[in-house]
């Protein structure tokens, strides 16, 4: 996995070390423009701005990701049974998904600030 040598200490605890960041902190949390979130470490789209969606989880949350782009793998750390949420191209962390979100999906893809970039729609 090869690393952007431009991302935070921060960023790095949460896309290498599996990290999550404090709730309600994230700069995305409570943002809704239009536009695209990218992997921070690689650029890679992942997410539209058309299937965000305010959880009231603390972090900002999507009911589905663009078509082939994430990996979902089981996690079992901290005592529980999750599906972690990775950049499909880097590997990088971003987060977990659960079974509580809205339709279409039924999903919430819980994913922390720190591992996304945002750019705006048309730039």
């Amino acid at each position: 996995m090869i690393k952007n040598p431009n991302l935070t200490k921060e960023q790095e605890n949460i896309c290498f070390l599996k990290g999550t960041e404090a709730p309600f902190s994230g700069k995305y949390y409570e943002f809704y423009e239009n536009g695209v979130y990218k992997c921070v470490n690689c650029g890679e789209i992942l997410f539209s701005s058309d299937t965000k969606f305010h959880s009231n989880s603390g972090w900002p949350s999507f009911f589905q990701p663009i078509e082939n782009k994430v990996e979902e793998k089981e996690d079992l750390s901290l005592g529980m049974t999750r599906v972690e949420v990775l950049c499909k191209k880097c590997g990088s962390h971003l987060g977990h998904v659960f079974n509580d979100g809205p339709e279409p999906t039924g999903l919430r893809y819980c994913i922390n600030s720190l591992s996304l970039d945002f750019q705006k729609e048309n730039e």
